[in-house]
């Protein structure tokens, strides 16, 4: 489905000004224009995301009271219990805790659910447990924020409670001791991810503990991994936490990460980019927690060597392949139920045997896909009901979707752009004729056509060097940062083929500028298709540098390839 191109409005701004005040060229200084920065002061914050920028632990809701009980209760010698998520943020949130505690000389207990036989969330099986192992003390990471009855069989078993989570609250706050969640109120810590909310337990707990302070700076390294993973908004807080920890990836220290960065094919000392570390590093964690137990994933990040890291490494990226393989199965059927009703406006796709742990992957490749919003729901033969993963498309509340139409759902939950649910096995019509429905009312008549915002137009010949190194200053990008995207003049296929799993390599040549540059669009050869030699096309891409030769060298990353129309040849200014 072609993409339709969005140019930002023309603004009046002194943007040559601000680029001389700040030492950075215009490119980049209208970049960050638009992006909302629209003072020197402004972007001269966002280029220097020091430490010193962190807000105070107490900014988050219910972090001095949490931190204060959870000091006592180590100074104390009561064993502390750490309940996480099976996916990255939940992990790294859990390895945060864990490899504080244990190098402020404790001993702490902890559990990560297994996602197939346990699901989201608490559970008071497993509470029980770590009660009977001599916990005192729970904490959650990631999570809680929904577990009133298993908080309660917590207390009632006599353990002390602090749900750290992240998510939206419901009407009802579990009866922890202290509930911590930036967004009970509003805050510059609103938009952390779990990990972040851990991190900064960590940090007001090592001040109140006697003797040495731990150095929590060392712990960045897990916090960026969980941040990135998370797709939260990349400004403010998780900013500097992610920058910074890009920097401790970067190095290595931590065996897990080095071992993570060789089977993923890095140089384990080389920086890497966000993206690098969110289809990359990421998805091995995460296997661990959709294919099978997270524990070996929480084992790798706290691994003591190298020796005792690599196999653990190993064993992920051999779940991250089967995790692919399966991934990409299901998609291929899921297109297939897809193409078999173009008229739906929202679409629910089921099969039995597909996996739990990648239908969401797989909702979001087909909302993408079909630019519909999207349910993918399983069999989940132990609970008796069908399981289900939602994503939606720009401008759709999915979340509101599945509100509209609550009596024919057994329970649902999330946000505006991905949502869990479950259906009782009859219901699966009803389903999928009032999500339909709904969809329709929301979207209208007719689904528009899916789009790109571009940051402009930028030939080729005004590609150097030092602007893809500059634009690298905006890292890191995702979720509220997205990365630059800018669109070429008319430019010529040179040649093109097609490599891997649907990629597509393309030599592209600007005339006018005299530069030809190679580009690649990842999982997009069935959009674009066969370009010829010699048609003039006009390219969406990002400008990148690229080592894979040993030799740095600029090339493109495209997003979308279109006619050369001359309605579309409009100058881009600022």
């Amino acid at each position: 489905m072609r993409k339709t191109w969005i140019y930002p409005p023309q603004s009046g701004a002194d943007i040559g000004g601000l680029a001389d005040g700040l030492g950075i060229s215009p490119a980049v200084a209208g970049l960050l224009y638009r992006r909302g920065l629209t003072t020197a002061e402004a972007m001269d914050a966002y280029l220097s995301p020091g430490l010193r920028r962190l807000m105070p632990p107490a900014a988050i809701a219910g972090l001095t009271e949490a931190a204060g009980l959870l000091a006592r209760a180590l100074d104390a010698r009561k064993t502390v219990a750490v309940w996480g998520d099976y996916d990255v943020d939940g992990v790294t949130g859990t390895a945060v805790l864990l490899d504080f505690l244990r190098a402020r000389g404790h001993a702490p207990l902890w559990r990560l659910p297994v996602r197939a036989d346990e699901g989201y969330g608490l559970n008071v099986a497993g509470i029980e447990e770590l009660a009977a192992a001599g916990a005192e003390v729970l904490v959650t990471v990631d999570c809680g924020i929904g577990g009133l009855a298993e908080v309660a069989r917590a207390r009632e078993l006599g353990l002390a409670v602090i749900v750290t989570d992240h998510h939206l609250p419901g009407p009802e706050l579990p009866p922890a001791d202290v509930v911590v969640d930036p967004k009970l109120a509003d805050g510059p810590g609103f938009d952390l991810a779990g990990v972040g909310v851990a991190f900064f337990l960590a940090a007001a707990v090592n001040r109140l503990l006697p003797g040495e302070a731990y150095d929590v700076r060392r712990l960045l390294d897990l916090v960026a991994l969980g941040t990135l993973a998370d797709v939260v908004p990349l400004g403010g807080q998780n900013r500097i936490l992610a920058k910074n920890g890009m920097l401790l990836l970067a190095e290595a220290a931590r065996p897990g990460i080095h071992a993570l960065k060789e089977v993923c094919g890095h140089n384990p000392k080389a920086a890497l980019s966000a993206s690098q570390i969110t289809f990359g590093l990421a998805p091995r964690i995460n296997a661990a927690g959709r294919m099978g137990r997270p524990d070996d994933a929480l084992a790798l990040l706290l691994a003591p060597d190298l020796d005792t890291a690599r196999p653990l490494a190993a064993a992920l990226d051999a779940e991250n392949a089967r995790r692919r393989a399966e991934e990409d199965a299901i998609l291929a059927e899921a297109l297939a139920q897809a193409e078999a009703c173009p008229g739906r406006f929202g679409l629910t796709l089921f099969a039995p045997h597909w996996h739990q742990g990648v239908i969401g992957i797989v909702a979001s490749r087909v909302a993408e896909r079909r630019n519909r919003p999207t349910l993918i729901l399983t069999e989940d033969a132990a609970k008796g009901r069908l399981k289900g993963s939602g994503r939606s498309i720009a401008g759709c509340d999915l979340h509101g979707l599945l509100t509209e139409i609550a009596d024919v759902l057994a329970s649902f939950g999330g946000h505006a752009q991905a949502a869990g649910l479950s259906i009782a096995p009859g219901d699966l019509s009803r389903l999928t004729e009032a999500f339909d429905a709904a969809a329709a009312r929301a979207i209208g008549p007719q689904v528009a056509p899916p789009s790109l915002s571009l940051d402009g137009e930028l030939s080729f010949g005004e590609v150097t060097a030092t602007l893809v190194r500059e634009i690298g200053l905006l890292e890191p990008f995702g979720c509220g940062n997205p990365e630059p995207l800018f669109a070429s003049p008319p430019v010529s296929v040179v040649s093109q083929r097609f490599f891997g799993e649907n990629h597509v390599a393309v030599s592209l040549r600007d005339a006018t500028a005299g530069v030809t540059f190679r580009g690649k669009a990842w999982r997009m050869a069935d959009v674009i298709g066969a370009q010829p030699a010699g048609r003039a096309v006009r390219v969406a891409y990002t400008p990148k540098m690229s080592y894979f030769s040993g030799v740095p060298e600029i090339e493109l990353r495209l997003r979308d390839i279109g006619e050369a129309s001359p309605q579309a040849l409009k100058k881009f200014n600022v």
